[in-house]
């Protein structure tokens, strides 16, 4: 498959001035792209907050430019330029180019990183002046026709530019001083003083919660330009002093209205089988593969195995090594559909940019001060709409980073968290109902803080309540997300299993919730059937007739799910299942590779386990064997095996012969058989 280079993420490096090229034009087509790229320069709006005096200075150099390129362009008969000129002319290009881009930049990059870097940023502007400078100093007045207004126009340019300097204007350089003294005094766990920070944020031009935001945005986007890890290390400091100022200058006044300019987000689209997590069924932002050759996102497979699972999730077999293999191919087909699908598919790293460099003391530290007030702001939280707003922020900083997480669990929101989770305030305040279980959610991603939740008195039975009868669809499914993060621990997950109320509030919400919240609950009755004792209660509550209701709409997952019951659920696991040999058929027929794989195993332990009657049922399906040739033919490397027991299965049974689990064995070496020999044997 042909793959355009378009259609992957735009690249964040900055281009190196040896990057930009001549249009490689002639004569008067050269001068309109020079007029069109003056003009462009002209358009800009000088900076109001950093390099004011520079952003000037290069729009106003512009715009006298682009007069002269226009004179050129009203009498073309003067536009015949020799080699040196043509020359002349496509380094001015190149030097304008290099002036654009240095705007772009720092028009649309962070503010905060553009103050650390006020003065390499200032000899930047300065350089590209010289250059042009020295351009104009060898501009061919003689060769070339100009008016006598235009051609003075041309050397008082020419004059400013030799007298160019590097300018710093001092207040940039005082203000610089501020957010670095105010750095060092956070890492000495100094709580900076609020009227000064107000001054430095108001001087940076951000104004208000939404436009801080956007700096640490701009900040995590930021970590991926640089190449060393100090400068890296140094923007996750400045993204810690940004949050804490959002938090204590500007508060909740933004964080629960509704954002209108929000993107394209992955819950607003069905996710195409292949590109899903098997464990979340979220969109994999860094797919890996591991031992048994099944690929899952790195967090989630990660936090598998650091819960002291041994086993691959999806197929149960022991994992001989814990190496993680990125899929550089699957990523790339991702990224490509995010694009057309206009997902931002690498704003969704930008968290895994930042936890993957190593943090500051100051981080840390502002971080702390950052739970600290907002705790301290929620425990005397006189409104519920009060409440709800620093829910929101603590629900925010719960997603970005362990040090958060663990923080604020530290800090002792847990227990007031659980006052926001009851069916009352579901139905007077569900926003905050969501937010609160939300957040318990984003904390619960942290391995010590799976213990502290189960063990905070009301905690669990909070979040069950909200799986069973939460105001909002968006609760339940978070609600049923949390009881999979918790599930992640085995003996929490045996406990869960025992609860009668997770189980039926998982069934229920996977046969009548919506598309993200039935994948939800259907990922956390996965994790649950991973034990023996939970999957009799499963079957009990009716798993397996929940399997037949959604497995038209979500194949893959109910499949996934029907493997691990039927394999770990006995016969009665496999008679309740009689009646979906059918759809399994289907699916073997029409399904994924992943679907088809599941659906083959699936077959296998039925009739190993059910006996004649259910091969019987197998048999009767138009084509099986053809059916299952294609999956020896194409599938996944488990799928093929699974697919060649299957048809030695029906073999034995058309031929009278025991069925016994035993005398059945994975056939690797049918698997072997090419197409052609299978065709064969079909015609036969």
């Amino acid at each position: 498959m042909a793959v355009s280079p378009h259609a992957f993420p735009p690249r964040k490096r900055r281009p190196s001035a040896g990057a930009f090229v001549s249009p490689k034009l002639a004569d008067i087509n050269l001068v309109k792209s020079l007029l069109s790229l003056s003009q462009e320069i002209s358009s800009f709006k000088p900076f109001q907050c950093l390099l004011k005096r520079n952003s000037v200075s290069a729009i106003n150099k512009s715009k006298l430019l682009s007069i002269l390129f226009d004179e050129l362009i009203k009498n073309p008969a003067s536009v015949f330029f020799s080699p040196s000129t043509l020359l002349c002319f496509e380094e001015m290009y190149i030097v304008l180019q290099r002036i654009k881009t240095l705007l772009e930049d720092c028009s649309n990059g962070s503010k905060m990183w553009m103050l650390m870097q006020i003065q390499v940023l200032s000899n930047n502007f300065h350089e590209l002046t010289l250059e042009l400078s020295t351009l104009l100093d060898i501009f061919p007045f003689k060769e070339i026709e100009l008016s006598q207004d235009v051609e003075e126009l041309v050397v008082l340019v020419r004059k400013q530019c030799g007298k160019s300097k590097p300018v710093v204007d001092p207040g940039d350089v005082f203000l610089r001083r501020e957010v670095l003294t105010m750095l060092d005094r956070i890492e000495k766990e100094i709580v900076p003083d609020q009227l000064k920070l107000k001054k430095v944020i108001e001087d940076l031009g951000l104004r208000d919660g939404s436009s801080c935001r956007e700096e640490i945005e701009s900040l995590q986007d930021e970590i991926q330009n640089q190449v060393d890890e100090k400068s890296k290390s140094d923007i996750v400091s400045l993204i810690g002093l940004v949050r804490y100022a959002n938090c204590v200058l500007f508060g909740s006044s933004t964080a629960s209205k509704p954002d209108h300019r929000r993107k394209k987000s992955t819950s607003d689209l069905t996710i195409p089988a292949d590109f899903r997590c098997p464990i979340t069924l979220e969109l994999m932002r860094d797919p890996v593969v591991v031992a048994t050759g099944q690929t899952y996102d790195r967090e989630s497979i990660n936090l598998w195995i650091e819960s002291g699972h041994s086993t691959c999730p999806k197929t149960g077999q022991t994992l001989i090594h814990t190496n993680l293999i990125p899929n550089r191919a699957l990523r790339n087909l991702t990224a490509m559909w995010c694009r057309e699908q206009g997902i931002p598919f690498e704003t969704v790293g930008n968290n895994e940019k930042v936890n993957s460099v190593k943090g500051t003391k100051a981080a840390f530290e502002a971080t702390k001060m950052t739970v600290s007030f907002l705790v301290n702001k929620l425990s005397g939280s006189q409104t519920m709409e009060a409440a709800n707003g620093v829910v929101y922020e603590l629900r925010a900083l719960s997603k970005t980073d362990s040090d958060s997480r663990a923080c604020i669990a530290e800090a002792g929101a847990i227990p007031i968290l659980i006052r926001y989770l009851g069916s009352s305030v579901g139905l007077e305040h569900p926003n905050l109902q969501v937010n609160a279980v939300t957040t318990i959610l984003n904390l619960s991603i942290l391995e010590a803080n799976k213990t502290r939740i189960v063990e905070t008195d009301g905690a669990l039975n909070g979040v069950i309540e909200v799986l069973r009868s939460g105001a909002t669809w968006e609760a339940k499914g978070n609600a049923a997300a949390t009881i999979f993060s918790l599930s992640g621990i085995h003996a929490y997950r045996k406990g869960l299993g025992r609860k009668t109320r997770v189980i039926k509030g998982l069934l229920d919400l996977a046969q009548g919730g919506p598309t993200s919240s039935q994948k939800d609950a259907l990922v956390a009755i996965l994790n649950l059937a991973g034990d023996r004792e939970t999957v009799g209660r499963l079957v009990e509550g009716g798993v397996i007739q929940m399997v037949s209701g959604v497995i038209d709409e979500l194949p893959e997952e109910a499949v996934t799910i029907l493997e691990a019951v039927t394999r770990r659920g006995g016969l009665a696991a496999v008679a309740a299942a009689f009646n979906i040999i059918k759809k399994l058929g289907v699916i073997l027929r029409e399904g994924s590779d992943n679907a088809r794989e599941s659906a083959a195993a699936t077959l296998v332990t039925m009739c190993r386990k059910g006996g004649p009657e259910m091969v019987a049922e197998l048999a009767v399906i138009p084509g099986i064997e053809r059916i299952i040739w294609e999956v020896m033919g194409g599938g996944t490397a488990r799928g093929r095996r699974k697919a060649a027991t299957l048809l030695r299965i029906l073999r034995r049974w058309a031929a009278g012969l025991d069925l016994d689990a035993n005398n059945v064995v994975d056939s690797s070496n049918m698997v072997t058989m090419t197409v052609g020999t299978s065709r064969t044997i079909l015609q036969a």
